[in-house]
């Protein structure tokens, strides 16, 4: 067996020791190994998701992470992205019993958010806006934000507390990192979700593009109305830093 062939072989039954012991090694070390591997995955996994763990008894949460562990091809070596992994296993590879909650992927996502939003990097070109500049300067999303969109109540979710039925209404969210590098959960009415929604997804978007589609989306308002709403909203969120502008200059040679 060569080198490759033996390290498959290592690799498939720490995954699975179901799977036949590699070449000149014994059980008691795999043992150790594949505890070390699996330990690891399940700590990173366990700090990611304290409430949606608090759902399950220990022994059936560790099924979960054994299913993750065994059966999906993480593509990151990366530690601390090991729990995005989880969320696109639940997402695509995950087969469902009877004892997991509803809405256990909408937690997931909800709680990886928080990871995400607090290791995401600063982009250098991002310039924070005063009132005035809201009026004059085209407007972005900061990279330290984002929006999201629940079915579910998965910001009361606890073991208390566990819906079986979706809500009528979506939830929205916009999960930001403010200037003490805190984390804030900030729950948007409809109407700031989408108008952030339009930013996100409008390339130079100034305010005037705000207000035009607003027009065209709420006819029975008056354009006074949406206007002055529009920027009293926005001043607001860029106070937090959730909106800002996006310094496109070329550098002095």
């Amino acid at each position: 067996m060569n080198f490759i062939d033996t390290q498959q072989s290592f690799m498939d039954y720490i995954r699975d020791p179901s799977n036949p012991l590699p070449d000149g090694l014994t059980l008691e070390r795999m043992t150790v190994y594949r505890e070390l591997f699996f330990n690891n995955v399940d700590g990173f996994v366990s700090g990611a998701f304290p409430v949606l763990k608090s759902l399950y008894t220990d022994d059936a949460w560790r099924k979960l992470i054994q299913a993750f562990f065994v059966s999906f091809d993480c593509k990151t070596p990366i530690f601390i992205e090991i729990s995005q992994e989880f969320i696109a296993f639940l997402q695509t590879s995950y087969q469902t019993v009877d004892y997991d909650p509803a809405f256990m992927v909408e937690l997931a996502h909800y709680e990886w958010l928080e990871l995400y939003i607090a290791t995401v990097f600063d982009n250098e070109n991002e310039q924070p806006l005063s009132a005035e500049m809201i009026t004059e300067l085209p407007l972005s999303l900061s990279s330290k934000a984002t929006v999201t969109q629940y079915h579910y109540e998965v910001q009361h979710i606890s073991v208390d507390y566990q819906p079986t039925e979706p809500s009528e209404q979506a939830y929205s969210f916009c999960v930001y990192r403010d200037v003490d590098d805190e984390v804030v959960f900030l729950q948007l009415n409809p109407l700031t979700a989408q108008v952030l929604g339009f930013i996100s997804q409008t390339d130079n978007c100034y305010l005037s593009d705000i207000i035009g589609w607003l027009q065209t989306s709420y006819p029975q308002m008056s354009s006074e109305a949406l206007s002055n709403g529009c920027l009293q909203m926005l001043q607001q969120l860029a106070e937090k830093g959730i909106i800002c502008t996006i310094n496109n200059l070329d550098k002095a040679e």
